[in-house]
């Protein structure tokens, strides 16, 4: 099985096409403190399972895209351009 992104603007394509940017996480607000940041900035979830991830279409369109993907088999459930309804 091959691991496919399905970018909302080229349809299915190799993981291979993409840059991989991480969870996506809430940003601390700017009276955060110290350590909330340091959390932020060096500390992931890295859960086994359901995950919503940024990916980058590096050899397509080259847009950020959001994906909802499972860490262990990795079947990309779904994608979408930030800010759309998912």
């Amino acid at each position: 099985m091959s691991f496919l992104v399905p970018c909302p603007n080229c349809g299915r394509r190799s993981v291979y096409e993409f840059r991989f940017g991480g969870e996506v996480r809430q940003v601390p607000s700017l009276e955060a403190t110290q350590a909330e940041w340091q959390n932020y900035r060096f500390n992931r979830t890295n859960a086994a399972g359901i995950q919503t991830e940024w990916w980058f279409h590096y050899f397509g369109c080259r847009q950020w895209l959001q994906a909802v993907r499972n860490t262990v088999s990795n079947e990309v459930l779904h994608a979408y351009l930030p800010g759309e309804k998912h």
